[in-house]
């Protein structure tokens, strides 16, 4: 049989790689390529794979992670309740437990016709920036809708009216490959309808968000500031039209602006921040971060509703609650990849290099020494992001601008466990909304600053096409 570097060489010639290309050729996987999270890497594959603890992560403390589990699974109640620990959902909310959203920790998807919420989808809510709102867009990044608030929430306790519901409608476009092979892609149309607080301010604007998958997001928070900010450096220099650049966003503990990491968007500077807006936003949850509910003032039923708060001043959800659920969301762990050593992989990932995908898709980084959790600390990760914004065309713009994000700019979204969606959530559905139904669509959407990569795939013959999402299938 031949050896693997020549079945390689031939897979390459067969797929109209030539020795003349500029991207790498790769002809063996890298010495722990495998291990995505480092020594925090698991194994498991099924619908479970996004569910487990850091392998490293001694048996000591796994009780922690347990508990944060069965308040991130299991569903929050109205208050008042003899489950007192559980109590205070609302007024308004979107889902009535973390994993509503994160199904299965999980990737979320936009609501089916029939549907009758959207529950795994939240619709962001704003209005234009005006100096008038100086304040308000340095600590929240956007102005709120006045009557709706930020974040629109379709459902409600009894006695509270939900603001409304939420559609989406998709109309096709076409595309077509070098080959002449077409793929026909979706394009959403957001419908919001029976508002029943009132109508909207005439300029809002709307960004529809799935919730992304938990998975190694402590590793995410533990990369070195410096390292996120040579990416945008990097980019700067080659003058390639690659410009990632940060986000600056309102850190609610140091009351100062800091470099945000977490959304779609990188909103959030860090993940007890991006916990503590969750509960308030999609679930209506007090924490003493942010000790009120999600009304605005037009909303007089829901500042009424009784409140789960306790009668020492403790928020519903509590200072060890947030602890814990924080534990349970930094140590998710990430799956080991699969057939990282194959010919079509490692096709597919000279592919993925000759299209310029890894310029915003960053491989590689090592978690700085002072992590947030000792188990987080100096690993070798691949999560296939520089986590900067990068403007990605009119196809994809939303039109709102968050803190220092654009109306057309993204975060560029971790790969890692993408080819287990399917396993996991039990659907393909990607982008910030879920438009595309598989990865060659996602791939496609991609425009401004990725148009050139874009443009790259769309010359792939099908065998190219093929070992593209056999890479893509194997992170």
């Amino acid at each position: 049989m031949p050896s693997l570097p020549l079945r390689l060489s031939a897979l390459l010639l067969a797929l109209g790689l030539s020795a003349c290309d500029d991207a790498p050729k790769f002809t063996q996987a890298e010495p722990g390529e495998a291990r995505s999270g480092g020594g925090t890497t698991v194994r498991k594959t099924d619908q479970n794979a996004f569910s487990l603890p850091s392998a490293n992560l001694p048996p000591s403390r796994r009780v922690d992670f347990s508990v944060g589990n069965s308040f991130f699974r299991n569903p929050w109640v109205i208050a008042p309740s003899t489950t007192t620990a559980r109590d205070g959902l609302g007024p308004l909310f979107n889902t009535n437990a973390c994993q509503g959203c994160h199904i299965k920790d999980g990737r979320g998807h936009p609501p089916a016709p029939d549907a009758q919420n959207a529950v795994s989808m939240l619709i962001r809510l704003s209005i234009p920036d005006t100096p008038a709102y100086a304040k308000v867009i340095e600590q929240q990044g956007v102005v709120p809708e006045p009557v709706y608030g930020g974040q629109f929430q379709d459902m409600a306790v009894p006695g509270v009216t939900p603001e409304g519901k939420v559609r989406v409608d998709y109309s096709p476009v076409m595309v077509r490959f070098k080959d002449g092979t077409e793929v026909e892609l979706r394009k959403p149309s957001l419908n919001i309808t029976q508002l029943n607080y009132g109508p909207m301010h005439p300029d809002t604007r709307f960004s529809a968000r799935v919730a992304p998958a938990m998975i190694g997001l402590g590793l995410l928070e533990a990369i070195p500031e410096e390292a996120i900010l040579a990416n945008a450096d990097a980019q700067a220099k080659a003058k390639n039209g690659i410009a990632g650049r940060p986000n600056r966003v309102w850190d609610d503990v140091q009351q100062k602006t800091v470099l945000g990491r977490f959304g779609w968007k990188a909103g959030q500077p860090n993940l007890n921040q991006q916990n503590v807006h969750a509960f308030s936003g999609d679930m209506g949850l007090t924490t003493h971060l942010r000790p009120f509910d999600d009304c605005t003032d037009a909303q007089t039923a829901c500042k009424q509703a009784p409140n789960g708060n306790g009668p020492d001043g403790e928020q519903e959800v509590s200072d060890n609650i947030l602890r814990l659920v924080l534990f349970y969301t930094r140590n998710l762990a990430v799956p080991a990849r699969r057939d990282v050593g194959t010919p079509p992989v490692l096709a597919g990932k000279t592919l993925f290099y000759q299209a310029g995908c890894q310029s915003c898709h960053t491989p590689k980084y090592t978690t700085s020494a002072d992590a947030a959790e000792p188990e987080l600390a100096n690993q070798v990760i691949r999560p296939y992001s520089d986590l900067l914004l990068h403007d990605m065309g009119d196809g994809l713009a939303d039109n709102r601008t968050e803190f220092q994000a654009g109306g057309r700019d993204w975060r560029t979204p971790p790969l890692w466990g993408i080819g287990l969606t399917q396993a996991v959530s039990g659907h393909t559905q990607f982008l910030h909304d879920g438009r595309a139904r598989n990865l060659l669509e996602a791939v496609l959407w991609h425009g401004g600053e990725a148009k050139a990569a874009q443009q790259q795939v769309l010359s792939f013959n099908a065998e190219q096409r093929a070992a593209l999402l056999a890479f893509l299938n194997s992170l």
